[in-house]
């Protein structure tokens, strides 16, 4: 059995419209997501937890979308690849005030 995959998101963007409703924009994986869940930190942090297998960090969010991220109980995540959209799905928000990743799991 593979070790989970952890994966550092380096390009993504937290979008907000009128509503207040967020969306998430990160880049496809190969895998679809399965029981997605955020688990954020109310500060710069976020973990994706796509499925039992990949986990995706979300570092340095935005000061000015934190406060909006904190309040959600859900997001809505859009996978991309080239400028197209791949899969999106809503995601239940937890809010946690320590996300730390176990150093044992595989990161890339």
């Amino acid at each position: 059995m593979s070790k989970p995959l952890i994966e550092q998101e380096k390009n993504f963007n937290i979008l907000q419209n009128e509503s207040g409703k967020l969306m998430i924009l990160i880049r496809a994986r190969l895998e679809d997501a399965e029981h997605p869940k955020l688990v954020y930190n109310g500060g710069e942090h976020a973990l994706l937890y796509r499925n039992d297998h990949n986990t995706v960090i979300l570092d340095y969010i935005h000061p000015a979308i934190r406060k909006a991220l904190r309040q959600k109980k859900q997001v809505l995540i859009v996978e991309t690849n080239n400028g197209s959209v791949v899969r999106e799905y809503v995601c239940d928000v937890a809010y946690l005030k320590n996300v730390s990743v176990p150093k044992n799991l595989v990161t890339i």
